[in-house]
């Protein structure tokens, strides 16, 4: 997942030799029409004969294994896959561009790290048709990465705990002594934070969640899939900020958790891009085509909201706020000091 802090010092820090490495131009990433049967025919013969895509992934593991056995099995490509958080996926793809190394095709990652690498000159726009099915959030001004799906920052209760008619309806209620020692959160979910506050209102946002913190504390627990599993373990009773999908694949097990969205939702994209010096430039293509078409099946399967306009759809009176990854790029300083300063490790 995204950390602001590090990730906004790994961009400066190598963007100028990152550009200068890229200044001898993208490779030959080929225009993908879908409705041209022909042309997708030949995309297809020349990924064959490249015989690999490399991709660069934060994906789940068993989500990511669906995803590559499915391509392979249709087009006879093999996918190799590096798997890594989102900050680390930039830190090697600008590292490698410093040094002149290209081995990434695709990029598939969170989006406030997808547009960072869209302005370090990373990503090569694709143009395919395939962007008239997604929803229009999906698809950046520059097209150089597009929303796949978009995860859901849900709250989750343990059912054997905390019974339905007990839930806060906002965030006002968690104020309430009974939440003392049952809450936690990701600990580096500094954009929701900022969404949910500015949604809010800023001042009045910041005053809730510091008197939400000292009156009842806040557990900080890394990673959203562990945090799922802690709610179902009855470690953590009621979690602020997991991922729909991921509760969704757990509730549907058989596990004691159920999840509903405490209002602002907040949405977030998880997009893919074309590397704009990808060393298999027709295999990046068609992957990349992959992601916008038969992947979207495939992630709606596994319970992700998908950024096809066939998307499942949210329950009943749950709207969601998408976060806007270039504005949230800009304040991610301001935002992850005021998480860590208020929600992850608060002055006593």
């Amino acid at each position: 997942m995204f950390r602001s802090p590090n990730l906004l010092v790994v961009s400066r820090v190598l963007a100028l030799s990152a550009l200068a490495a890229l200044w001898c131009g993208p490779s030959a990433v080929a225009q993908v029409d879908t409705s041209d049967p022909e042309r997708l025919a030949r995309l297809v013969a020349a990924a064959r004969q490249e015989g690999s895509v490399t991709v660069y992934s934060s994906a789940a593991n068993e989500d990511l294994s669906a995803l590559t056995a499915a391509f392979e099995r249709k087009y006879g490509v093999k996918v190799r896959t590096w798997r890594a958080s989102s900050e680390n996926i930039v830190q090697r793809a600008v590292t490698e561009a410093r040094g002149g190394r290209f081995d990434a095709d695709v990029i598939e990652t969170g989006a406030i790290a997808m547009e960072s690498m869209q302005r370090e000159k990373l990503l090569h726009e694709v143009k395919t048709d395939a962007l008239s099915e997604l929803l229009p959030a999906a698809i950046r001004p520059h097209r150089e990465w597009i929303g796949t799906r978009f995860n859901v920052f849900t709250a989750a209760y343990n059912t054997g705990l905390i019974g339905k008619d007990a839930l806060p309806k906002s965030y006002d209620d968690l104020v309430d002594r009974r939440w003392r020692g049952k809450l936690a959160v990701e600990a580096d979910d500094s954009d929701w934070f900022g969404a949910v506050v500015s949604a809010l209102g800023e001042e009045r946002g910041l005053a809730l969640f510091r008197d939400i913190v000292a009156r009842n504390g806040l557990s900080v627990r890394k990673g959203h899939t562990l945090l799922a599993s802690l709610v179902v373990s009855g470690e953590v009773p009621f979690a602020l900020t997991t991922y729909a999908y991921k509760v969704e694949q757990l509730r549907k097990s058989g596990a004691p958790i159920e999840w509903f969205v405490l209002p602002p939702g907040v949405g977030r994209f998880e997009g893919a891009g074309v590397a704009r010096r990808a060393p298999h430039p027709s295999s990046a293509a068609l992957f990349f085509e992959f992601m916008l078409t038969d992947a979207q099946d495939i992630l709606r399967a596994r319970n992700y909201f998908v950024a096809s306009r066939e998307t499942k759809a949210l329950p009943s009176g749950v709207s969601v706020i998408f976060l806007d990854p270039a504005k949230a790029l800009d304040e991610g300083r301001k935002w992850s000091k005021l998480y860590r300063d208020i929600i992850s490790n608060p002055a006593r």
